[in-house]
């Protein structure tokens, strides 16, 4: 298997707190912070994290 391929917030600024997004395998999204990538990863499923967006894009207060 390859090794994901990270996707930086697009509010991030140049800084070390930014959150990166990948798609793990089928059914998984990962998340990690830039300050530590090869650190934790949150494991979430697709529809979950489509959710969180969706109540971020909704709610800008929430960001």
């Amino acid at each position: 298997m390859s090794s994901p391929t990270w996707q930086k917030s697009s509010y991030c600024a140049q800084g070390n707190s930014c959150v990166h997004v990948a798609a793990l395998s089928p059914g998984t999204v990962g998340l990690t912070e830039s300050a530590d990538p090869a650190g934790a990863v949150l494991r979430t499923t697709p529809d979950a994290w489509a959710a969180f967006v969706r109540t971020l894009k909704e709610n800008p207060a929430h960001r």
